[in-house]
């Protein structure tokens, strides 16, 4: 049978969406055309890969290594469109960076203004969102972010530190708790709110500090939010259940694009600033 990715990636889309449609979906092509590029590979192959019902299509037990040999065939493409992506974009071209909507509003500003000062001819798109972007499926280069450490398929540096501390209304010493929703649920704020807080005392939650700020000056409840957020806030006071903590902000790429000299050198402008911004992201703690 001839080798040619283009059909194994209908397969594959086919056998993750269960249907037929969904794999259309996910591709952009029409029902008709799955439908084709299915009985290509399974005539070429010699082998029925799905079995089809009223509820959808399922892959067999006998079929299933097919099934993962195309998933690694697919990290493979996607390793080699990441590579020659950066190597083709030069150093004046442009970098996708994501950051939490906190460092979107506080901290990016700033930072994209030093780094346009050391390069002038890059440009940056900023992703604002809480969820950690798919690196390896190149929805940004460089992600920005807190956290206390890198998963395995990141690399990066940690040039300064976010402080947190639980703030409240200021004058307000109420007993109620704000939760940490969403993708701030994985957080060490949010993980010391479960351990510490009774269940009766969490009167809301969000899944945005800057949300959950202003829920706080409305007098909802206390949480803990990033000190750039809190400590400059006259509408807060800084409660006293919580010990001021802090964790690492770490500016990092996939591992297949770190040593690419362009996102390399981003990357190195990037903690350049943040170093300089250090102790206004730590605050008082």
């Amino acid at each position: 049978m001839r080798d040619n990715w283009d059909d194994l990636r209908f397969v594959l889309a086919v056998a993750e969406e269960g249907s037929v449609s969904g794999a259309a979906r996910r591709l952009g092509v029409n029902h008709a055309t799955v439908l084709r590029r299915i009985a290509v590979f399974e005539g070429a192959a010699r082998v029925a890969l799905f079995d089809k019902s009223p509820h959808g299509y399922d892959v067999p037990p006998m079929q299933r290594d097919i099934i993962n040999a195309a998933r690694e065939v697919e990290l493979a493409v996607q390793a080699v469109r990441r590579v020659l992506q950066g190597v083709r974009a030069p150093l004046s071209g442009e970098i996708r960076a994501t950051s939490t909507d906190t460092f979107c509003l506080c901290v990016m500003p700033e930072v994209l203004s030093r780094l346009r000062q050391a390069a002038p001819d890059l440009k940056v798109e900023l992703i604002c969102s809480n969820a950690h972007a798919d690196l390896a499926r190149t929805q940004a280069e460089i992600a920005i972010r807190p956290a206390q450490q890198l998963p395995d398929e990141l690399i990066g540096e940690s040039p300064a530190r976010l402080g947190f501390a639980a703030f409240r209304a200021k004058g307000s010493g109420g007993e109620d708790w704000l939760g940490l929703s969403g993708a701030l649920s994985r957080s060490l704020p949010a993980r010391w709110i479960t351990m510490n807080v009774e269940a009766d005392r969490i009167a809301a939650a969000a899944d945005s500090f800057p949300v959950l700020r202003e829920m706080v000056a409305g007098g909802l409840g206390q949480t803990i939010l990033p000190m750039i957020l809190g400590a400059d806030d006259p509408r807060l006071e800084q409660a006293p259940e919580y010990e001021p903590t802090s964790v690492p902000i770490w500016v990092a790429s996939h591992t297949d694009l770190a040593q690419i000299p362009r996102i390399a050198e981003a990357r190195r402008v990037f903690c350049d600033a943040l170093a300089a911004l250090a102790p206004r992201l730590l605050g008082p703690i």
